[in-house]
């Protein structure tokens, strides 16, 4: 297959040396807004701010789940989550599912993953691993191991993940604590040390940038920086659906084709970024196989390419866009809580599918700093509201992005935006329908699609 795909692009007159190769860097818990030229004044992020200068910003991408491992197999599958398999957290997709370390191994790419996986099963992803977050050594070596061989490299930092222990020191009191978070003494120490980590993946994106001009190999490389899923902060988003959730900082940097400092603000996913990869390598998107079951109303990837995007155009390539939320799996979950939604533009409907049951998890509901805003909560009864939301939210949530950006204000009951809602509410039926989301029934297989180390 590999000697298949080599002769193809030979007889298309593309040689292995002139197609670029890919530097993808995923952070892990990282809000969107949380660097400093995404407007977080607090945060030095010098690395990632000069990157964002030197590419474009891809102001609307989102994941289509909050938690790390569906929104890893998404990434690399081209995939939503229950599509391939992969929906609960530590979860691994179907046999038979086709990566892009597959597709590009195949095309004649080397192919590496460094430090963080969360991803399987080995044989739907075939990259050489490469152990480490820091040391750039064995990097090196895989990025100049053959100049005639292109390769495509994922860089998949710890940072910032909790329990933010490394980075440069910030001072809690000197910190700005965003509107979405209670302001004390705990919410600051946690998150001064956070951004101490953010940091220090800016760091590490420093190193690899400077790795790539050390190696002379910067204009031959398309550099993509995904900022996953948002922080464990109650709020901060991850596990949840709201926009801190699912919203990711996206820089793209192509020389010689994306424009300095540009940015786009079309709609776009994670999903979107494997076919896209693919196109640039020279591959047709539409001629491959992501190696699940096609439904009658949608073929091939669930994303789509948006080369076109990074070349200047602004073309949308989605109406909506789609998200979920499995409970089941998640450490010290309680009862089964799913969650789904659909947004545009401006407007986000959630669907939570059993809002009788109770939403409660170690990561946010049994740790700091929630347990120091329970305790200010006493006499604080807007808080405590905020904290009660956390555990239990109706039915049916509606939110206007263009004035409530934060997501406060619940439109879900007013008549006035009653034809939106419906609008909303039928595609997300369509997508659940064509992802073979079974609602409540899918939510209790989720056990059967984890890694076999996490299920009990």
């Amino acid at each position: 297959m590999r000697t298949f795909f080599l002769l193809l692009l030979l007889a298309l007159g593309v040689r292995a040396a002139e197609r670029p190769n890919f530097l993808l860097m995923v952070a892990d818990d990282l809000t969107w807004s949380d660097l400093g030229f995404a407007g977080n004044t607090d945060v030095r992020t010098p690395h990632l701010d000069s990157l964002r200068k030197e590419g474009m910003w891809l102001t609307r991408m989102f994941t289509p789940a909050t938690t790390c491992s569906p929104t890893r197999n998404a990434l690399y599958t081209g995939l939503f989550p229950i599509r391939s398999g992969a929906y609960p957290n530590h979860a691994w997709v179907e046999n038979g599912t086709r990566s892009v370390f597959t597709h590009l191994k195949e095309a004649g790419y080397r192919v590496a993953l460094q430090n963080k996986e969360h991803v399987g099963p080995k044989a739907s992803y075939p990259y050489e691993h490469i152990e480490g977050a820091d040391d750039l050594t064995q990097t090196r070596a895989f990025v100049d191991r053959n100049a005639d061989q292109p390769w495509f490299l994922v860089f998949a930092s710890n940072d910032p993940h909790s329990p933010w222990t490394r980075g440069p020191k910030y001072d809690p009191a000197r910190i700005k604590v965003p509107p979405y978070l209670h302001d004390n003494a705990q919410t600051r120490k946690q998150l001064a040390r956070y951004y101490g980590e953010v940091s220090k993946l800016d760091q590490q994106v420093g190193d690899l940038l400077k790795l790539l001009d050390e190696t002379q190999q910067a204009d031959n490389t398309v550099v993509i920086f995904v900022s996953e899923q948002g922080s464990s902060f109650p709020y901060g988003g991850k596990w949840l659906l709201y926009d801190n959730g699912i919203r990711a900082t996206t820089l793209v940097r192509w020389p010689g084709r994306v424009a300095p400092g540009s940015s786009s603000d079309v709609l776009l996913q994670y999903t979107d970024i494997t076919p896209t990869v693919l196109s640039i390598a020279g591959i047709d998107p539409a001629s491959i196989s992501p190696g699940r079951p096609d439904s009658a109303e949608k073929l091939g990837f669930d994303g789509k390419d948006f080369t076109s995007i990074l070349c200047g155009g602004n073309d949308p390539l989605h109406d909506f866009i789609y998200a979920q939320h499995t409970t089941v799996g998640i450490f010290g979950f309680s009862e089964p809580y799913p969650m789904r939604a659909v947004r545009d533009r401006r407007f986000k409907y959630i669907r939570n599918l059993v809002p009788e049951n109770t939403y409660e998890i170690n990561g946010i509901h049994r740790s700091q700093p929630l347990k120091s805003w329970k305790k200010d909560a006493a006499n604080d009864p807007e808080l405590q509201k905020k904290i009660d939301f956390l555990y239990h939210r109706p039915g049916e949530e509606l939110y206007d992005l263009e004035s409530d950006p934060l997501e406060q204000h619940n439109l879900a009951g007013d008549p006035e935006f009653a034809t939106r809602k419906a609008k909303l509410s039928e595609a997300l039926d369509a997508w659940m329908k064509q992802q073979g989301d079974r609602g409540m029934a899918t939510e209790k297989e989720a056990r059967h699609h984890q890694d076999s180390r996490f299920r009990k």
